[in-house]
């Protein structure tokens, strides 16, 4: 017998973007018994061996303390635990010259559920039935955003300019400030900076503007820094964190080995992290305070900011390096073919112009070969316009070994060529 569901349980209860996709992956893995495949379809971390022992060095440290009962066996702050939130303002006060309190932080289960929160406190309908919009100013980008709001219709995408360079067979996505519309109908403005999936890295003078834009109708802008500096500073390009008062800076620990315990921090004015916090008192109460405390020995330590730039950055750096010289060498270089700019974050975006079948119909023929990667179109999550931009993108990860990655692609080149030259046989 099934429940009977409310328009927002049904809506909450359908699988969205990547997730519907790692249904299908999980079963062609399940089905493939013996088959030998090379999956770069994560966006799990790899357990890197130094970043596993720092936090297994920070568990030890906090069981052997007298502050242990008060971390696991009672209640805390909604705003989340307080050593933790020192050990954040005290860093980027240091870092960025900045003046936090503990009133300009709150931590969440997950940087997701922080956005969850902000797409709902912000956008939506106001109580006189006004709806508020939650404008994502550059697509492709995080396809968890296609989720977060219980208004569908409150998400608004724009596309953007591609700058590409044809001779290299390289392109990178900007903000097309000719389309992107900041009004007195936006509740947020909302991009991760760097991109996931593109690994995109919008420029210091792009966030200002889109800032600028948002503080004249005193909208806020939240910058999804899952993967910027200072943890995990997955950023192979060099940029600065924008802080000023209309924006909410919002990181995670995820990508610095904390995926588990799903941690986000909000950090921003006290006018929007009180509203966020008292949503998290209603959702949740708070966060799990063990991750916090393990953390707030690592940050203080300087081994999380140490470990990011010297063991976490250069690993994923060298496997888009792999990927993009084993691609480089494999593509028939009159495909067109283009990749996307590595900025930055775990993942390669591949472009294969004038794709003749959809991204979904190529992911099932790499499927036959034995790679596994993710097709493009989930990640435009609230592009209302048709683009067929968005049938011809894969996201690649670079969770795989160096062989898998060079291998990999050499197969994805390979069908690559055939499927141009079926279409251009079946044109003639």
């Amino acid at each position: 017998m099934n429940p009977a569901l409310t328009k927002i349980g049904a809506q909450m209860s359908n699988l969205t973007g990547v997730r519907a996709i790692m249904k299908d992956i999980i079963e062609t893995l399940k089905a493939g018994a013996g088959q030998q495949f090379i999956n770069l379809s994560a966006g799990n971390p790899l357990i890197l061996p130094e970043v596993e022992q720092l936090w297994r060095d920070c568990t030890a440290e906090l069981l052997a303390s007298s502050e242990y009962g008060e971390v696991v066996c009672r209640y805390g702050s909604s705003q989340g635990y307080g050593p933790f939130i020192e050990a954040i303002a005290n860093d980027f006060n240091r870092r960025y010259e900045l003046n936090l309190t503990e009133r300009n932080i709150l931590v969440t289960p997950g940087s997701q559920t922080l956005y969850f929160y902000a797409a709902n406190a912000f956008g939506g309908y106001t109580s006189s039935g006004e709806l508020r919009q939650i404008i994502l100013p550059l697509s492709p980008d995080y396809t968890g955003y296609g989720g977060v709001s219980l208004v569908p219709e409150a998400l608004v995408a724009y596309k953007p300019f591609l700058d590409i360079d044809a001779a290299a067979h390289r392109f990178k996505y900007r903000p097309d400030f000719s389309q992107v519309s900041i009004t007195e109908t936006t509740g947020c403005v909302l991009f991760s900076r760097p991109c996931n999936p593109t690994g995109n890295v919008l420029t210091d003078d792009e966030v200002q503007k889109i800032a600028s834009l948002a503080a004249a109708e005193n909208v806020p802008v939240l910058i999804d820094s899952a993967y910027a500096p200072p943890f995990p500073a997955l950023n192979f390009t060099d940029m600065n964190l924008i802080f000023q008062e209309n924006i909410i800076h919002c990181t995670s620990l995820s990508k610095a080995g904390l995926p588990g315990e799903r941690i986000g921090i909000a950090i921003g004015h006290q006018k929007f992290i009180e509203g966020l916090e008292f949503f998290q008192a209603n959702a949740s109460i708070h966060s799990s305070r063990y991750g916090q405390a393990i953390a707030a020995r690592a940050i203080n330590s300087g081994a999380l900011g140490e470990i990011s730039e010297k063991v976490i950055r250069p690993f994923y750096q060298n496997k888009f390096a792999v990927l993009e010289q084993s691609l480089t060498a494999a593509m028939p270089k009159d495909l067109p073919w283009f990749l996307h700019r590595g900025e930055g974050a775990i993942f390669a975006w591949l472009w294969l112009q004038d794709l003749p079948i959809t991204d979904w119909e190529f992911y099932q023929e790499l499927k036959q070969v034995g790679v596994i990667v993710v097709p493009g179109s989930t990640f435009f999550p609230g592009l209302q316009d048709e683009w067929s931009h968005k049938h011809q993108c894969l996201r690649i990860s670079l969770t795989g070994s160096d062989q898998e990655i060079a291998t990999g692609m050499q197969r994805l080149a390979k069908v690559a060529e055939q499927v141009y030259q079926r279409a251009t046989v079946m044109g003639k």
